[in-house]
């Protein structure tokens, strides 16, 4: 945490709240302290929304305190390459009359068989590194998917960019009648220097 303060420039801020009030680490925590033991250290990263990236087609790090960011973690990677492991605690696509759509979701029918054809080639460009692909799949339309995963994977892809993945599984769930979210279980290897 200190090192990525230290070299992580103004994008880099060590917050509490935040973590108050998001759930994407919540059983991830709990099972890795279950799998390796409590003596587990995690360094929680929270993305930011990418909006201005979104609003623009710009690349994220045309930000200069976005770029610092991703130096820094990318220069962390490479530091601590054999003691880190990266877990993401995302979802992918939003969709539905919660979310602003016009059209009730019902996970896996309808418009959502079309959902489920972007999510995944979103997902396989990036488990290629096609991270220009991968973006620019987002950024079409102005993210309609609502995808809030972008963020979290755009800047994995950035600290760690040899690496390459492979989709293991996809599911989309109703989180209310009318409302779906995605999401995936994904895998990721770098090779070795």
């Amino acid at each position: 945490m200190d090192w990525l303060e230290q070299h992580g420039g103004e994008a880099v801020s060590r917050e509490d709240y935040c973590f108050a009030i998001e759930h994407s680490i919540e059983f991830q925590c709990v099972f890795l302290q279950y799998a390796l033991g409590p003596d587990l250290k995690i360094v929680p990263i929270l993305c930011g929304p990418f909006a201005e990236s979104l609003k623009t087609g710009r690349p994220p790090e045309t930000n200069a305190a976005v770029a610092s960011f991703f130096g820094a973690l990318e220069g962390l990677a490479e530091s601590q390459a054999g003691r880190l492991f990266w877990v993401l605690g995302i979802d992918l696509a939003h969709m539905g009359r919660r979310y602003g759509d016009d059209f009730a979701a019902r996970a896996d029918q309808g418009a959502m068989v079309a959902v489920a054809e972007q999510d995944r080639e979103r997902l396989e460009s990036l488990c290629a590194g096609e991270l220009g692909k991968f973006s620019e799949l987002v950024k079409m339309n102005g993210d309609e998917l609502k995808w809030c995963g972008y963020p979290p994977l755009y800047t994995f892809a950035r600290a760690l960019p040899r690496a390459r993945g492979r989709i293991l599984r996809y599911e989309q769930w109703n989180i209310d009648p009318q409302s779906v979210v995605s999401f995936a279980s994904l895998e990721f290897t770098a090779p070795s220097a």
